[in-house]
């Protein structure tokens, strides 16, 4: 599917350095994989940040990701009280997966609950909510989502996401919280071939009783292209960014009727090596942070920043370029009370174990 560069403002020049950056290591153990923050979410409430994670077992591959697919990972989630310097690793056994599910094609811990419907009347404005949505099959789920209302010390769920007349719906975690019942939630919803993908808008008003599709953000990609894992921000009461992988490049769709009608922006990303998905933040300032995994030489993290809505992008920032391989990215981005960004992550350096990593930076 060919679409235009649009009105962004793409560069090939080199990316340049933040004006202030410290790594830190949120999990790494040897031997195992920690992976795909993305997927799973981060949220903040002042200097105490929270992430979610699935921890498998490393396997070194020379073609897919290096994690074990026959043997169970964990999902994982690490807190912060002090803005992302230092971290502690939660094992909630509320986020264990379904019995016999695999996400991805691996399998998970044994002693999870079954999947159930949703009873509604979740409190989406309770001021400790947080919401993950996890697939089985990146292609065609099922899907299901969990709730917690005390900052994910203990989570409800799974609770069953339906397919909302597609082909299958992938979740991953991305969602707006617009009232006390009402959530839009962005999903990957398989092509009519039941191959990934493409992204949908959808919103409950009682609570995540029940969920209806709104639209489709883009036409269905043609071929092996694909449109997924979105990432998304509110720009105003009725108008809505959102950013969406593709195979090599990342663009971005706006809509100003809450979600009913969808149009192109830009391409905010001409090339993340061989794909990432996008983390998107609005910033106290208004300013708009894109960050991604960069899977070509020199692996590492970038971001972009908008200072106009998405419409242009300034040149690359480069968080980090020592990565080993290019199995890393999938970023989740959440702003400090003093201003400074924490990008999270999952890295390798020397194709060791892949593990979850911050970057705390100055836009």
């Amino acid at each position: 599917m060919a679409l235009p560069l649009a009105i962004s403002a793409l560069s090939l020049t080199q990316p340049r350095e933040p004006r202030s950056v410290q790594h830190v290591d949120v999990y790494k153990v040897a031997g195992r994989y920690g992976g795909w923050p993305a997927n799973h979410g981060i949220w903040a409430w002042g200097n105490e940040i929270l992430a979610g994670f699935e921890a498998g077992y490393f396997k070194d591959s020379q073609a897919g990701h290096s994690i074990d697919y026959s043997r169970p990972a964990e999902h994982l989630l690490a807190r912060s009280l002090d803005g992302g310097a230092t971290w502690t690793i939660e094992r909630p056994a509320d986020l264990k997966p379904p019995p016999g599910a695999q996400q991805a094609g691996v399998p998970g811990e044994a002693g999870g609950r079954p999947v159930t419907e949703s009873p509604g009347d979740i409190p989406f404005t309770h001021p400790d909510f947080v919401f993950t949505a996890r697939m089985a099959s990146i292609h065609v789920g099922p899907s299901r989502f969990y709730y917690s209302t005390d900052r994910g010390h203990t989570w409800k769920g799974p609770f069953a996401l339906p397919d909302m007349g597609t082909p299958g719906i992938a979740a991953r975690t991305d969602y707006l919280v617009d009232g006390p019942k009402t959530m839009t939630i962005f999903l990957t919803a398989a092509k009519a071939n039941q191959k990934e993908g493409r992204v949908i808008a959808a919103r409950t008003t009682d609570g995540g009783k029940t969920w209806a599709r709104l639209a489709y953000l883009h036409d269905e990609p043609s071929g092996n292209e694909f449109g997924i894992m979105p990432s998304s921000v509110r720009l105003s009461p009725t108008s809505i960014l959102t950013a969406v992988r593709y195979r090599r490049f990342i663009e971005t769709y706006r809509s100003d009727d809450n979600g009913s009608s969808w149009q192109h922006v830009a391409r905010a990303v001409p090339d993340t090596g061989r794909g990432n998905p996008p983390g998107l933040v609005k910033l106290k300032d208004g300013r708009l942070v894109i960050t991604y995994g960069y899977r070509a030489e020199p692996y590492g993290i970038r971001a972009r920043i908008s200072k106009d809505e998405g419409k242009t992008w300034d040149d690359e920032v480069a968080l980090r370029s020592d990565g080993g391989t290019w199995d890393l990215g999938y970023t989740r981005t959440v702003q400090r009370p003093d201003g400074k960004l924490v990008t999270v992550y999952y890295y390798n350096v020397g194709n060791t174990e892949r593990f979850i990593g911050a970057t705390i930076w100055q836009p």
